[in-house]
């Protein structure tokens, strides 16, 4: 799958989103490493800590989906630029490989990083964790 292929899958989602505190939509799609496609909006709460990122929707349903080894993550937001994933979603990605790629675009701008240059120090609590499953 090509990235815009991705990116429109993210922003088709994005349209979806729930969004009425922030008003700042945001859709994500994630390509696994089987060629299936996991994407997810974000979905606010009135108790704004319980409010989940479109990113860590998306892996939650590729787990839930029995998927855990990703290449790209695309993110589509209504605002003027592009936005890199918040920690928290950072960390979550890391939790499953390291090397992922990372593709946001908003305000027909698009910015490339890895998740290694966004997040270069992951936390990992078991001995020898480099970033993705282990066995």
């Amino acid at each position: 799958m090509d990235v815009d292929r991705l990116v429109a899958e993210a922003r088709e989602v994005m349209e979806r989103a729930y969004a009425p505190y922030s008003e700042f939509h945001v859709g994500a799609a994630l390509l696994a490493s089987d060629g299936s496609v996991h994407a997810a909006c974000n979905v606010e709460n009135a108790s704004y800590g319980l409010t989940v990122c479109a990113e860590r929707a998306a892996v939650a349903k590729a787990v839930a989906a029995g998927v855990r080894e990703y290449s790209v993550v695309a993110i589509v937001t209504d605002g003027d630029k592009p936005v890199a994933p918040c920690g928290a979603c950072r960390q979550v990605l890391a939790e499953f490989g390291r090397g992922l790629r990372v593709v946001s675009e908003a305000g027909g701008i698009r910015r490339e990083w890895t998740l290694d240059e966004l997040l270069p120090e992951p936390f990992g609590g078991l001995p020898g964790w480099t970033g993705g499953i282990q066995d």
